[in-house]
């Protein structure tokens, strides 16, 4: 099979760039090749009664499938250079900002009109962290709930099925050099060839990513690991904060150790969730547009970034040992109480059940301690308790903590100001780049490199 293009993955990154693609040139034969199920046949089975924990499903449907892991998220658009990925070194501040605009427009266009766009900018609250040794970083962020989220990628794949030839189900398995493109061959066989091909596998294909530029010879270098804990506590104790930005991406410099630990993935009024990666399962945050399906907590993630060094380059190997030690102690997640984290002791079932904070994930109680590293526990441990500054309540005995949350990240891959690989007509884009760590930056890099190949082909 034949065409001009070919794309692995249907995340954002591939969702955007096939969007711009067939907006610029709908006659380019394109095809899209994704791992996962359709939006329509993406389901959780964990329902927290017949089954209350992951169950290890091939392929994952919360990371997997059109949509990309972002599908089920709480649909959060963070628009800034200052945290999400590194898209503008490459492309130029202004631009990665326009083209972050234009991925809003086009969300509120297929369904997203009348959702809130938050900004952080001349806000009370930055200075009252300012006060506490904390710092707000700026951004504008369109919140679509994992409700409006779903309905606009379902209006995205309408508007596109059938002008691209989608294949679910289908893992790409080799990226071959051939003369005048690629070929691509699939865990089914099947051979596909195109003059050009763009990469979007995702944070979940990082580690197929590092064999693919083992292969072909492509430069990379190592990345970071992000390792903490979710964080879930009474909604009210974050409403000031919430109500006003939404999303608050607050940074906090350790004074034991001077280790950067930050907020990530706020969710007001959201659900704790499990996360299964390649197999490791870990946690993380949703949350809802309609009122109906909200909860009374506010969940987020306290992460710190390990960068390593020579001699060692797994960064993403060292987050899953921690991860796998989680599941070996908890057989899944684990949660503690605050409290008996702070006097070294274990939750129990009992405990949590007497929590005043009702945990809205079935985890396994037990003892982070014996799982996080001491540096890191630390960190977070000094975090919360600058966060009590801001917002009082979130040191409290019965704040929950689940762990461990770790957003791994591919190895940075070596690309050019139009995001192309040392073969000319390979592009890597989004999250499996390493380059991207969200949804708009990986969108807007897909519908950069849309824009490039449709004036190469132009001028063909």
């Amino acid at each position: 099979m034949k065409y001009d293009v070919l794309i692995i993955g249907a995340g954002p990154g591939g969702i955007f760039s096939v969007y711009e693609l067939m907006k610029l040139n709908p006659s380019l034969r394109v095809a899209v090749l994704e791992a996962g199920h359709s939006l329509q046949k993406r389901k959780c089975p964990i329902d927290g009664k017949k089954i209350k924990s992951c169950i290890g499903c091939k392929p994952c449907s919360i990371m997997n499938g059109f949509g990309g892991a972002g599908a089920f998220s709480d649909g959060k658009y963070n628009i800034t250079n200052q945290f999400g990925g590194t898209l503008y070194e490459y492309i130029g501040r202004n631009e990665a900002l326009d083209l972050m605009h234009y991925v809003d427009a086009i969300n509120l266009a297929f369904g997203g009109e009348g959702t809130k766009l938050y900004s952080t900018t001349n806000s009370e609250i930055k200075k009252l962290c300012l006060q506490s040794g904390l710092h707000l970083l700026d951004a504008s962020v369109r919140h679509l709930g994992t409700d409006i989220n779903y309905i606009v990628l379902e209006n995205l794949y309408n508007h596109l099925k059938d002008q691209v030839d989608f294949q679910f189900d289908t893992q790409a398995s080799t990226v071959e050099k051939i003369d005048g493109g690629y070929r691509v061959t699939t865990d089914r066989g099947e051979v596909l060839e195109a003059d050009k091909c763009i990469i979007s596998a995702g944070r979940s294909g990082s580690k197929w990513m590092e064999s693919v530029c083992s292969a072909l010879k492509i430069p990379t270098k190592s990345n970071r690991v992000d390792i903490g804990v979710r964080v879930e506590l009474p909604a009210a104790v974050f409403s000031h904060l919430t109500d006003e930005l939404y999303e608050s991406k607050i940074v906090y410099r350790t004074a034991k150790y001077g280790d950067l630990v930050r907020t990530f993935c706020m969710n007001p009024r959201g659900a704790v969730v499990n996360e299964n990666t390649n197999g490791i399962v870990t946690v993380n945050g949703h949350s809802y547009e309609d009122p109906a399906r909200q909860t009374e907590n506010t969940n987020f993630a306290l992460l710190v970034a390990k960068h390593f060094s020579e001699p060692f380059k797994d960064s993403n190997g060292y987050g899953e040992s921690i991860a796998r030690l989680s599941n070996m102690l908890g057989g899944g997640v684990i949660v503690q109480r605050f409290g008996d984290l702070i006097q070294g002791r274990r939750s129990t079932p009992s405990r949590i059940q007497d929590s005043f904070t009702v945990p809205t994930l079935a985890a396994t109680p037990g003892d982070l301690s014996l799982v996080i590293p001491k540096r890191i526990l630390d960190g977070i441990i000094e975090m919360i308790y600058a966060l009590d500054k801001v917002a009082p309540g979130t040191a409290n005995i019965d704040t929950l903590l689940y762990g461990v949350e770790v957003k791994f990240y591919n190895m940075e891959v070596a690309l050019n100001e139009h995001l192309e690989t040392c073969h000319p007509g390979l592009f890597v884009i989004g999250d499996c780049s390493g380059i991207t760590h969200s949804l708009s930056h990986a969108s807007a890099s897909g519908v950069h490199v849309a824009r490039y190949i449709a004036g190469q082909m132009k001028n063909a």
